[in-house]
Parts: C-alpha cells; structure tokens; sequence
C-alpha cells in the first residue's frame, strides 16, 4: 500500500481530540510453510484454519502539517515471530 490517507490523533481516545491528515505507506510479505493450523473455540463460535507463515514489514509515515516522517528499518531487516495465512470465521458465521 503506498500513501494511504489515515490521520494523526495523538490525544485519541480522549473525547474530540484533534485529528490531522497523514499518509502512511507499507509492504507486508507473508510465506506459508507446509504446517497446517486450526485455533478453535466453540464457546466463543471463533475459528481460524490455515498454514503457518513468516511475514515480513516495512513502513513509513508523514504528517505533512507538523513536517514530520518516519520510516521503518528495510523489509530484509524484520521478521515475525508468529504469523498465519488462512480463514477465520466467528459469531453468526461460525456455524455456515
């Protein structure tokens, strides 16, 4: 994703806390391994079915207005220690 508009809201969850225009951008790289997984919980109607994976993030931020930006070490820098590619189903859905 590259320059998505989000905002800034520093003082959020306070009650009207000021928002100001940002972007942000990033790339996610996710590879599943041959390990399969199933997470459930029939009680909660919660399940997740899928492949472990590793995944790998780099992102930047700007907020134009106070001139600041951030960014992230490079994508070949960072790795996860947990990730899943799959399907989750919850709630009402649980149960189709």
């Amino acid at each position: 994703m590259k320059d998505v508009p989000v905002i800034d809201q520093p003082k959020w969850p306070s009650p009207g806390a000021a928002a100001t225009p940002a972007s942000m951008s990033f790339r996610v790289i996710w590879k599943a391994t041959d390990e399969r997984i199933l997470y459930e919980d029939k009680m909660k109607h919660f399940r997740v079915e899928g492949h472990r994976a590793t995944a790998q993030l780099e992102a930047s931020v700007r907020v134009p207005s106070i001139n600041f930006s951030w960014n992230s070490d490079p994508i070949e820098t960072s790795s996860a220690n947990f990730a899943v590619i799959g399907t989750e189903v919850n709630g009402k859905y649980y149960d189709t």
